[in-house]
């Protein structure tokens, strides 16, 4: 399995990322979530490694902008998973899909695997 980041590029989150893992020596592929889509399947692997309370991203801009009643009928995994395939920018990012099988969301170098 490869080391795969998943995000949008010119979030700024997702740049520090890349730019730590190039830094680190890690060569990774990076799936764009707006040129590419968001993998129907993968968000199911991801949603059970880090669970869809850290996947869905309730502080970004997207999130903000939706209705108040989508919002609030965000109440367990599968109404998150329909919001964050229907909104990819409500997904956290990055996601990191690492060669050991491990995910991680956000930029946390500190809790990456070595």
């Amino acid at each position: 399995m490869d080391l795969i980041v998943y995000g949008i590029p010119n979030c700024d989150t997702v740049k520090k990322a890349r730019t730590w893992l190039t830094d680190n020596g890690l060569h990774a592929s990076f799936h764009d979530f707006k040129k590419q889509g968001v993998p129907e399947a993968q968000v199911d692997v991801w949603l059970t490694a880090v669970g869809w309370e850290t996947l869905l991203n309730r502080k970004g801009t997207t999130w903000r902008k939706l209705d108040a009643a989508v919002q609030a009928a965000v109440t367990d995994r599968d109404s998150a998973k329909a919001v964050m395939l229907a909104q990819a920018s409500t997904i956290k990012r990055p996601v990191i899909a690492w060669p050991s099988g491990q995910v991680t969301v956000g930029f946390t170098p500190n809790q990456w695997p070595a």
